[in-house]
């Protein structure tokens, strides 16, 4: 995670700290390194700035990081420093996609220019990828959510609805209900230029919860040789994903309250002020409710947290997006394993839709994988507790069926009766019957 307008690697440290000076008075934020090796790694897509690399570096030349870096990014300005015999060389960079050069010794003002231009290159090519992303999302929504059921249709609404409102989400679900998925398609509607970064608080022990979401300076505990940027720094102006909500230390969620609240954060050992604009999605299979009354979560954090509430139905709550699931996941695994995908029997859809699921749907994607290999079902895969009547078994399939027809027919009533061979006051009737959301093309 790189804090900084510009990157300068440099091994002369007087032309490192010069071009550190010059930028700094035009109040670009740069950081120094004096090697390829010392720079962070990876380097993010969604970092913002510009590099500046000498030609002639120890250890990695700053002719093959070019490489690495338009190979990783093309978008990403890369500004090369030659010496007076090194023309040639930053001609043949300028064709490997080097933005510009800068021929020693050079004015500080021809320096800030090339930078201040890079920039903006970069400024319009982060936005250009923006609106692509948020483009993308709104048309790929339905492929992400997947599902034909009255719950999934709801939650893609109420997605599309809130995802571009800055206001802070809770989003409720059993494990394996995809909680994280939700807050991505959320994050990438939101239009928010800033990176979605996710944090699993139960992923954590509390002895390094508070240097990891707030950040530290160097030298502020034991251990702290170098400065280090938060989880909530990074995510300015973009999305905080907080996981398993309900973990946060109670000690922490003081703090956390006091950075929503005034939207400033202060890193371990330093009294600097930082703003910053992100927005939180915190996820939780927990009743926070429940857990404020026991004492064991603040009220405080779950009222403020608990603005938009979205609830995520369990697998077994909408067993008729099962099949349709199902042939999803094991036609992602077949084309991950390069592989023919298996044809599905309807023994398996009924042996599917008669499962708990108490994985939800991590657990049907991993049974599809399962498939696609053509293993036999995973260890503990067994239908559930109770049968599940012929008729609830056959009106599942049916539903799945209807609407799986309804989208491969637009939406189009006549077009998908012909299809089913049936009348089509019979297929108004089943609509109804299974609150089925009719959406025309």
């Amino acid at each position: 995670m790189v804090d900084a307008d510009a990157i300068v690697i440099e091994d002369d440290e007087d032309v490192k700290l010069g071009c550190l000076q010059a930028l700094a008075l035009e109040g670009i934020k740069a950081i120094g390194y004096d090697s390829v090796e010392a720079v962070p790694r990876p380097l993010s897509r969604d970092f913002r700035g510009v590099i500046i690399s000498d030609i002639r570096l120890p250890g990695m030349d700053g002719m093959s990081f070019l490489a690495k870096l338009t190979n990783h990014d093309p978008d990403l300005p890369v500004i090369m420093i030659t010496g007076h015999g090194d023309v040639a060389t930053a001609v043949q960079a300028m064709r490997d996609g080097a933005y510009d050069f800068i021929q020693k010794p050079f004015a500080s003002q021809h320096l800030v220019s090339v930078v201040q231009r890079a920039l903006e290159k970069r400024r319009l090519a982060m936005e250009v990828r923006r609106l692509r992303r948020q483009l993308a999302a709104k048309g790929d929504l339905e492929s992400r959510i997947v599902g034909h059921s009255p719950a999934i249709v709801e939650l893609r609404e109420l997605v599309q609805n809130v995802a571009a409102v800055p206001t802070d989400v809770m989003i409720f679900g059993e494990t394996g209900t995809g909680k994280e998925l939700i807050a991505r398609c959320l994050h990438d509607l939101s239009g928010r230029r800033g990176p979605f970064v996710a944090l699993n608080c139960g992923g954590l022990p509390e002895t390094l919860f508070e240097s990891e979401i707030f950040g530290h300076e160097a030298g502020s505990f034991s251990g702290a040789t170098k400065q280090r940027i938060g989880k909530i720094e990074y995510a300015n102006g973009g999305t905080l994903f907080l996981d398993e909500i309900e973990s946060m230390p109670m000690a922490m969620q003081v703090k956390f309250l006091r950075v929503l609240q005034e939207r400033v954060v202060e890193r371990l050992g330093s009294n600097k002020v930082i703003p910053v604009d992100f927005r939180v999605i915190a996820a939780t299979k927990a009743d926070l409710l429940e857990l404020s009354r026991d004492g064991q979560f603040r009220s405080d954090l779950h009222f403020r947290l608990n603005i938009v509430t979205i609830d995520l139905p369990a697998l077994r709550n909408r067993r008729e997006d099962i099949p349709l699931l199902f042939e999803y996941f094991v036609n992602q695994a077949a084309t991950r394993l390069n592989r023919e995908p298996p044809p599905i029997r309807e023994q398996v859809v009924r042996e599917l839709i008669a499962h708990n699921w108490p994985g939800n749907v991590r657990e049907l994607r991993n049974q599809a994988e399962r498939y696609a290999l053509g293993l036999r079902s995973a260890p503990g895969f067994e239908a559930a507790e109770g049968p599940v009547s012929l008729a609830t078994t056959v009106e599942n399939f049916e539903r799945s069926l209807i609407a799986e027809e309804l989208k491969r027919n637009d939406g189009n009533i006549s077009r998908t009766a012909e299809a089913m061979a049936i009348a089509k006051t019979t297929l108004f009737d089943k609509i109804r019957k299974y609150d089925i959301r009719v959406k025309e093309g």
